[in-house]
């Protein structure tokens, strides 16, 4: 049974996240290739239907309470457990839950007694669904005791910090047979499920190239001292290493890319960090010089910039910054021998020009003319329920879409839209960039996750 001490957390991080980085990475050389002959693999993995979906929540803070009081709106869903370390945070999704719907919602158990009680909820009531939002370290270790104890584990991102826990979370999704989904939520924006619409259409032609970013200045963060995202985060910003949160951009390119899904697959990546400068000068003019902020010893790199190069020899660029004062992007491009679709603005350039729209490839469909490639192009699952998300909100909608497909795919007894090895591919930047770094640059190769069935999954359906 896994048990969570927080005391020692922080202690833990601050010391030794690039060393764990590293060591892991160098130990997935040794595993195994050979999948256990009672598991199975779970690329395109059918769970028997459910037709109410019991869940539960581990982790209602900021994100947490997001995902509780959406699922708790969508049919066929019963809340049955939340737990939290504060009774606060978890009675107020108690309570947004039951005024949704009293009536579906009537029975649900609160767990805050203490560092593990998130354990005794999963033993007690056995949900079908977990949806784990604690801090990155905790990812890992609850989504393997959520599966082990026989429920379907969703996370947010990253899936693990670490190559080890990866294998870990592949190896026990194979044995127990149950679903482990990174909810990389970006994946479902309006921009993103088009570009995927185009893609799968050949508009844009063969792929070439990919650019994936995460820029987003989050230095505010550390006013969050003892609860809230920068009581932890801090110190990853202070002694990880490398690219820490790579999948809001990664996830949505690689899709396009069909990466680990039958045409390609991740092969290697370098990986170069910027001084790391920011946060120590955000502190000293924020904090006095005895706080806490001001005694660690900031050593990422404001600004991370890794390489992918796949098995055909196409190329993705990813980038991360959350420290330098600048305007928020996902970046989001994907180029091809055809043309290139690009975020950030949206904006569009094909060969022979934009149907409509533009002459040539010289200049962009972009701006207002963009309403004409939605008119064309939407993805049908936007067209089904996009007007109801936009509603729902939670980053323009995409954060319904995906708690949406999620409780649908479970209640049909479809493969998830997103399958573990993908997250796993997509958190793996993390260690490897770390690794790369320490390496002066050299190129790291990415684990194969699948054992060689990468090849065989079919790629990701455009569903109506």
């Amino acid at each position: 049974m896994t048990k969570i001490n927080r005391r020692n957390f922080l202690k833990k991080t601050s010391l030794s996240s690039a060393a764990i980085a590293t060591a892991s990475v160098l130990s997935s050389s040794n595993q195994s290739n050979k999948r256990d002959q009672k598991s199975v693999y779970m690329g395109d993995f059918r769970a028997p239907k459910l037709n109410n979906v019991r869940v539960a929540f581990i982790g209602v803070g900021a994100r947490g309470t997001g995902h509780a009081k959406q699922i708790a709106t969508i049919d066929g869903t019963e809340v049955v457990g939340i737990s939290d370390l504060y009774e606060d945070l978890a009675e107020r999704s108690r309570k947004i839950c039951k005024e949704i719907d009293e009536k579906r919602h009537q029975n649900i158990k609160l767990y805050h007694s203490g560092e593990n009680d998130w354990i005794n909820m999963l033993k007690e009531l056995k949900p079908d669904a977990v949806f784990i939002s604690t801090n990155w370290d905790n990812h890992a270790p609850m989504v393997l005791e959520s599966m082990e104890r026989g429920s379907h584990a969703f996370v947010e991102v990253p899936m693990a910090t670490n190559i080890e826990d990866l294998w870990k979370i592949i190896d026990t999704s194979e044995r127990t047979k149950k679903h482990c989904m990174m909810m990389e939520n970006v994946n479902y924006g309006r921009d993103e499920l088009m570009f995927l619409n185009m893609c799968r259409k050949g508009i844009i032609g063969d792929f070439l190239h990919a650019e994936a970013a995460y820029i987003h200045e989050l230095r505010f963060q550390m006013e969050e001292q003892e609860r809230g995202t920068g009581s932890w985060r801090t110190y990853h910003y202070a002694k990880g290493r490398g690219n820490l949160y790579p999948t809001h951009g990664l996830g949505p390119v690689a899709q396009y890319m069909n990466l680990a899904r039958g045409d390609d697959n991740f092969k290697s990546l370098i990986s170069y960090s910027t001084p790391s400068l920011g946060r120590e000068l955000y502190a000293k003019k924020n904090y006095s010089k005895d706080h806490k902020w001001n005694k660690l010893d900031y050593q990422n790199g404001d600004l991370n910039t890794s390489i992918v190069k796949t098995h055909l020899g196409r190329t993705v660029l990813i980038q991360w910054d959350e420290t330098s004062p600048r305007p928020y992007s996902r970046h989001n491009l994907i180029q091809g021998t055809k043309g290139i679709l690009a975020g950030f603005p949206t904006r569009v350039a094909l060969e022979g020009g934009v149907e409509g729209i533009t002459k040539n490839h010289h200049s962009w469909a972009q701006g207002d003319n963009i309403k004409k490639l939605y008119d064309k192009y939407d993805h049908p699952l936007y067209k089904r329920i996009g007007v109801e998300a936009k509603k729902m909100g939670g980053h323009g909608g995409m954060d319904f879409i995906m708690r949406y497909r999620i409780i649908e795919c479970l209640r049909k007894g479809q493969p998830l839209d997103q399958n573990v090895y993908e997250g796993c591919f997509w958190s793996a930047v993390t260690p490897l960039s770390a690794l790369s770094i320490e390496r002066n640059g050299a190129p790291q190769t990415f684990p194969d996750f699948t054992r060689g069935k990468w090849n065989i999954t079919k790629e990701l359906k455009i569903i109506s």
